[in-house]
């Protein structure tokens, strides 16, 4: 997939541009041709476009100076945090100025009584758990890159916890934000919950750095809990796999992850991790509150698994044997990669109704098999989020459109069922396709929330919205 080339600043404003915030900035503003590689691409699909300029801005003040320069200029401005996106939102596809939120590193606030804290927007979340490890707390979103907080608000992240937990949308309080012009704006408080005016937090959570530059985040926290079990659970058939799925969530049982790996996605992480267990349908779970509740819980799902044609449990209590599981979960992607050495991995998610996610699942498996791809299904299926990783050959033109082909026939389907085209990912470049579909009239006032917070449209154009 080829990404979109917008028309370019003229080179003297760059050269004016450059010397304006350098005056400022100092060393922190470059046109190095390594550092500028570096920001012109996230992860996943080469959606490439390189900056004119990356700036390492470590104040409110300094982002505030350079969006309000940039906007006077019409110089876009392509937000980046720590380079772990997967749809192309990192790709500077009219060049400018690559704003590097790295050096917003600080946690400014932890208060255990409140369960929340306050971080900048370059924290990543593993630096935010280690941070307060000793606390008895941690933060819960984990979508398995280590991302930064501030990268996770803007495409909405979620990850492994989020049947529990919930995703970056039920966890952030409040934002400091910089607009286009320059102002700096706190949103939301330390509050759970407000009626006071709109919302304004949460039209930032899942902007993808189009509305503004977000250097601060509120969020919440909660207590490690005291009894922590992890287990593996094989099944016969896929199709029980996920009906096990739907029957724990309608009766109530509280998991903190159930996560499903697919026999293809299985033989991946077996050879990749070095596991021990079978190649077929597989749920990792995880089960967290108090030892007699966590017992009941897994006795529960126990019955429920075994009615469905799944196999005996294989448990994980240990810190160090949970946190083995976890990574062989997390480098689904690595694993994927290494099944095809040579070939690309087209990473693409989709999210259903818990009530549509075994049809969904199905009909996918089905259109893989009709493909002729490899393409092994790994999901968060505990709120009907699933991804496929499409291995396809980027000098094969006749493959790479039928990899194409499979991705845009998911996200397709799963609108089709209630659902989205994205649970995670974003939308960036790669989706911008379903937005109309998905979103109907929606999308025009999407398109004037733009217009009107950023009318200039210097913040990271070509993205998130489909353009007229």
């Amino acid at each position: 997939m080829t990404a979109r080339e917008l028309p370019r600043s003229r080179p003297d404003v760059i050269t004016a541009l450059e010397a304006r915030l350098a005056q400022r900035l100092g060393a922190r503003v470059t046109a190095s041709q390594a550092v500028l590689e570096q920001h012109s691409h996230g992860e996943g699909l080469p959606a490439v476009g390189v900056p004119d300029l990356v700036v390492f801005p470590e104040t409110n003040d300094e982002v505030a100076f350079i969006l309000a320069l940039c906007n006077d200029l019409r110089v876009p401005v392509t937000p980046f945090g720590a380079g772990s996106s997967l749809e192309g939102q990192l790709a500077a596809l009219a060049g400018g100025v690559s704003l590097d939120t790295s050096r917003f590193d600080e946690i400014l606030e932890v208060s255990q009584e409140s369960l929340d804290c306050r971080v900048q927007a370059g924290v990543t979340r593993e630096a935010l758990n280690a941070h307060i490890r000793d606390t008895g707390l941690f933060f819960p979103v984990d979508p398995g890159a280590n991302a930064s907080i501030g990268g996770m608000v803007s495409t909405r992240a979620s990850g492994t916890n989020a049947v529990r937990y919930g995703t970056m949308r039920e966890n952030v309080l409040g934002l400091t934000v910089v607009t286009p012009d320059g102002r700096v704006v706190r949103t939301g408080s330390r509050a759970r919950k407000s009626s006071a005016g709109l919302d304004l937090t949460h039209l930032y959570v899942g902007s993808e750095g189009t509305l503004g530059v977000i250097t601060e985040i509120q969020l919440k926290l909660y207590g490690v809990p005291e009894t922590i079990v992890a287990a593996v659970c094989p099944f016969t058939s896929l199709e029980g796999a996920v009906a096990a799925v739907v029957t724990a969530l309608q009766s109530n049982l509280k998991m903190a992850r159930i996560e499903l790996l697919d026999e293809v996605q299985m033989r991946a992480a077996i050879n990749y991790s070095k596991l021990d267990y079978q190649e077929t349908p597989t749920l990792f779970l995880e089960f967290h509150g108090c030892p007699n509740g966590v017992s009941e819980d897994v006795e529960m799902m126990q019955a429920i698994t075994a009615d469905h044609g799944g196999g005996a449990f294989q448990f994980a209590t240990r810190p160090e044997d949970r946190s083995r599981l976890w990574k062989a979960r997390h480098n689904s992607y690595q694993a994927v990669m290494a099944l095809s050495p040579g070939k690309n991995n087209m990473g693409t998610d989709a999210c259903v109704p818990i009530s549509e996610l075994p049809a969904c699942l199905l009909e996918t498996k089905a259109d893989i098999l009709a493909s002729g791809l490899t393409a092994p299904i790994v999901g968060h299926v505990g709120d009907g989020n699933f991804h496929l990783g499409i291995l396809f050959d980027p000098n094969d033109a006749e493959e790479t459109e039928r990899a194409e082909a499979l991705a845009f026939r998911t996200a397709r389907r799963a609108i089709a069922k209630g659902g989205t085209c994205s649970g995670e990912h974003g939308i960036g470049l790669h989706k911008i396709v379903h937005m109309e579909t998905e979103h109907g009239e929606g999308l025009a006032l999407m398109k004037d929330v733009k217009k009107a917070l950023d009318p200039n449209g210097i913040m990271n154009p070509g993205k998130l919205y489909p353009s007229d």
